[in-house]
Formats: C-alpha cells, structure tokens, sequence
C-alpha cells in the first residue's frame, strides 16, 4: 500500500489530544478539499510502497500503544483492513481518521474520528478539473455511510468550520443523517494551517460553541510545530 510517511508525534485533535501515538498516514484520497492541510498525501499523492508486515515493523519501533491511520482517505487504501487487523492483533488502540465516504465493513477500530466534508470544501472552478469538481461534490457526503460508522464504532465527529454558515450547514446535515448523536460528540474545529489563522476563527468559535453546547476542538499540533509533515 502506498504510504506517505508514518512517524511518531502526539495527537493533535480531538477526545484523545495529547496522547503519544504512532501516525501512518496512507496516501491517496477519493476527495480534493480545497482548503486540505496533507496535499501530498491527496491532491498530490506521494510516498512509497510498503507491505503490512512492513509497516507493522516500523509501529514496533515506538514506544506507542495508540496508532492512528490517516490520509489522504485511509479507507481507499489498498489493505487497509488486512492492516487494521495486523494492528489490533498486536494490542494497538486504533484510531481511523476518515471522511466518512467508505463504508466500514467490520474494519478493527477502537474510535472512528469522522470529518464528513460540507460546501466550504468543494474546489474552486479552475483550481482543478471539472470532473473531479464533480466527483467532490457527488462523494463528499454520505449521511447513510455516515450512519453506519456512528452505529457501529465508538466515534466523534470534527466539522472543519471557517465561519458561522459553515458550521449552521454541518450541522443542520448532521442533524439529519444522525439525528441522536450527543452533542459532547461533535467536536467544531477552526479551519486552517497556521496560529494567527485559527486564532481569528477561534474568537467567534468558541463563543458559538458556548451558546450552542457543542465542543470546540482544538488544533494543537498547528500551534506547537506548524503545519509540517512527520507532526
């Protein structure tokens, strides 16, 4: 499977912040979010072919008992499942870091961690062709996929927000497609890849997230090491 980095950092969003875990970040993405962070690993796919035993090798490496397989789409990943498999039969928590797309089909999971893609992702005309525009705006919400995660796997839910319409849509489609999701499971995150960027989003966000009950998700890595690969 291709592979575009696997290293060891803390985890920087969401109910597990903080926690030492070892990233494998899969390459290849069946979306193309205009404002993605992890181009290489989507836009512009890259890394290096890698079997599951090898990777399992490389997770030996640290001293880690929480593995987190990102993207890129983690669930596209050729084996993904076989390696999801590997992780748990060598006592990993696993995290998948997923859109939501790909339907779960019993993969080995310990927490799903969702970020279904709204409007503010689509690609602006000429950004990109138009059929993948198309495919974007076709894939980016499955809300009965969405339901199947949700049903199956402990989970959370992180909308990537920009502003207040943002995060009204997100949430009216979440409403709809998992209507009995706990709030304290819908984590709102400020989009974007530097501090002074999420600080001027986080001065409305917060307070939105006060007024309507629901967690603001901080992005620490951003504010430690910059968005930069191998964090």
């Amino acid at each position: 499977m291709l592979i575009s980095e696997i290293f060891y950092s803390i985890q920087g969003e969401g109910e597990l912040t903080g926690v030492p875990s070892v990233f494998i970040r899969t390459s290849g993405c069946n979306l193309r979010c205009r404002w993605c962070d992890t181009p290489y690993a989507s836009w512009n796919p890259g890394g290096e072919d890698m079997s599951v035993d090898r990777i399992l090798e490389e997770v030996k490496k640290y001293p880690a008992g929480h593995v987190v397989l990102t993207g890129g789409e983690p669930m596209v990943a050729r084996n993904i499942r076989d390696l999801a498999a590997g992780l748990r039969e060598g006592g990993y928590h696993i995290t998948i870091e997923t859109a939501g797309t790909v339907a779960p089909r019993g993969i080995a999971c310990d927490q799903v961690s969702i970020s279904p893609k709204f409007s503010n992702s689509t690609p602006l005309e000429g950004s990109i062709g138009t059929a993948w525009i198309r495919l974007h705006e076709e894939t980016r919400c499955q809300p009965e996929i969405l339901a199947e995660w949700v049903g199956e796997y402990p989970h959370q839910i992180k909308l990537v927000v920009a502003s207040e319409e943002d995060a009204a849509e997100a949430l009216a489609i979440l409403k709809a497609a998992v209507p009995h999701i706990p709030k304290s499971k819908i984590l709102l995150m400020p989009e974007g890849t530097d501090s002074e960027t999420l600080g001027v989003r986080d001065a409305w966000l917060i307070d939105f997230c006060k007024k309507f009950g629901y967690r603001y998700c901080f992005r620490l890595h951003i504010h430690l090491f910059g968005n930069t690969k191998g964090t």
